[in-house]
């Protein structure tokens, strides 16, 4: 992941310079921008593929019988 979240900086990087250079409304900062935008979703499909556990849920997983982690039904 870390790689790919390298890549969307460069690739944000590219199309700022892109955009000043060309303009705003010119086709190559649309297409910059367009590819920054598809590194963006593959890194968020990632995300959904693989979630992360939050630190709450990693300090449950070792220690299920802490009072912070109990589960209660009715």
């Amino acid at each position: 992941m870390t790689n790919l979240q390298d890549q969307i900086k460069k690739e944000t990087e590219q199309a700022r310079e892109v955009c000043s250079t060309e303009g705003a409304t010119s086709g190559e900062c649309a297409a910059a921008w367009d590819a920054v935008e598809e590194l963006q979703a593959e890194a968020s499909h990632q995300r959904q593929n693989n979630p992360q556990k939050s630190s709450f849920e990693q300090y449950c997983d070792n220690n299920p019988d802490a009072p912070e982690c109990r589960v209660y039904e009715d």
